[in-house]
């Protein structure tokens, strides 16, 4: 008995010993007590201390509130706990951000990156946002465990970690977002009281508390599974054109287009790439415009490697009244004149290519799976002409398959299924036996005629 409470003893004296070694480092940036070290920016939203937690009150008529911490910060860990009043507001935590207080005529302008905080059905808690610059970098529906999360009428625990290029956002012990930005500029920290445009939410409280941050020896962290096996939140936002960044390499994200080359690319009915029609000019991968038609001058290009489940992101931008396409699970086995067959994330402008107003309900829409499944897009996350949008095509092992746009998923479905047939049966695919359920095939970039930009084109193979 003696040997084992000595031997309890030491392992508590261990874990008190590891606990304050594992605080060292550790800056309160609020002292539970008052608002020292906090200088309101912007709004009229009320700030208080209440039993030890920042109280922020929503106010109508206010802009965007928000409380900043002194001091700018650039690499850093940063945690702190979170709970929201009502499941109608969103708030959030600002992080690297700048103001400038001559802007809004004098009444100040907060930009940056923020850790979403929102209590709505939604459910995109610790997103990323770019407050008053670029807008959503990493929504909440890049990943779709949502339920996973927040959890309403408690705190949540955020943990905000950014390191060079690389930040990572946490909820609950469970990694959300993983942005890759050259917004590195230190910054400001900052929480806020969302504008409301609802007398019902006048007066709801947001809270904070224990907020503290580490600025020495920060390291990028790995997902706590805990329970979830299924869980991996494997997708990476990387703003830098063609560029592979080190955590993606780590989650096996290889390259398609290396910015500079047709390596990897050839022609889909030629031995090599294409002479003409195609050109590779300052990280772009273009297709020139021709005839309108369908490969008849360079010709569709696909990957000279095939895939089976898989995470495809790109990114592309069209030119006025443009149409091209994505395709996968292409095989050449059709051997057919015109673009090879395939599945394919269309590619179109579609308020001024006819192509829109064909098919069935919108399915030969932006982003829809073309003369199948229409994309239900929202306006907000669908950027104009001549912009960069990022398009993604996620195919699990079980043969389901999602289409996102510009970090939205717009529609799901399973290959093979029996809706996904009944489907096959009353579109332009039904002469093609079997139509896309190849078990492999490749990933094709449509010459449609008309000038279409691609480029950050990357893949990651799934189990």
């Amino acid at each position: 008995m003696k040997k084992m409470f000595a031997f309890a003893i030491t392992a508590l004296i261990c874990v008190i010993a590891y606990s304050q070694k594992n605080e060292k480092g550790w800056k309160p940036l609020f002292d539970g007590k008052t608002l020292t070290g906090w200088k309101q920016l912007t709004g009229t939203a009320k700030y208080y201390v209440q039993d030890s937690m920042i109280v922020g009150v929503s106010a109508m008529g206010s802009p965007n509130s928000f409380l900043a911490a002194d001091g700018l910060y650039s690499d850093f860990r940063l945690e702190f706990e979170f709970m929201l009043e009502d499941t109608a507001l969103n708030s959030g935590v600002q992080f690297r951000s700048q103001f400038n207080p001559a802007a809004n005529n004098g009444k100040g302008l907060v930009q940056g990156y923020q850790y979403e905080m929102d209590g709505t059905a939604r459910n995109w808690s610790a997103g990323i946002y770019d407050e008053a610059r670029r807008g959503w970098l990493y929504t909440g529906a890049y990943n779709n465990e949502k339920k996973l999360t927040y959890n309403h009428g408690a705190f949540n625990k955020a943990i905000i970690i950014c390191k060079g290029k690389t930040v990572q956002t946490w909820i609950n012990n469970k990694l959300v977002s993983i942005l890759v930005d050259t917004a590195t500029t230190p910054g400001l920290i900052a929480v806020q009281v969302h504008s409301i445009n609802n007398k019902d939410l006048e007066g709801k409280k947001i809270f904070w508390k224990n907020i503290r941050i580490k600025t020495k020896d920060v390291q990028l962290a790995e997902p706590t599974y805990s329970s979830m096996i299924t869980y991996s939140p494997r997708y990476v936002a990387n703003t830098i054109p063609n560029n592979l960044s080190d955590v993606e390499a780590k989650y096996n994200w290889k390259l398609l287009f290396d910015g500079k080359t047709p390596k990897g690319w050839k022609g889909a009915y030629k031995p090599g790439f294409p002479e003409k029609g195609w050109v590779i000019e300052e990280g772009i991968l273009k297709v020139l415009k021709s005839t309108g038609g369908e490969s008849t001058n360079g010709g569709d290009i696909v990957t000279i490697n095939k895939y089976k489940a898989f995470d495809l992101s790109f990114e592309f931008k069209l030119s006025e009244g443009a149409n091209s396409g994505v395709k996968y699970f292409v095989t050449l086995a059709e051997n057919n004149p015109g673009s090879a067959i395939g599945l394919e994330y269309q590619v179109l402008d579609d308020e001024k290519h006819p192509d829109a107003k064909m098919g069935r309900d919108g399915n030969r829409t932006l982003a829809s799976l073309y003369d199948l499944i229409k994309a239900e897009k929202q306006p907000r996350f669908t950027k104009k002409i001549g912009e960069w949008n990022t398009g993604r095509v996620v195919v699990y092992p079980d043969n389901r398959v999602e289409h996102y746009l510009n970090g939205i998923k717009v529609l799901e479905y399973v290959r093979g299924s029996q809706a996904f047939r009944d489907l096959v049966v009353i579109s332009k695919y039904k002469v093609w036996p079997n139509f896309g359920e190849a078990p492999e095939g490749h990933i094709l970039l449509q010459d449609h005629g008309d000038e279409v930009q691609f480029r950050s084109i990357k893949i990651r193979e799934l189990n």
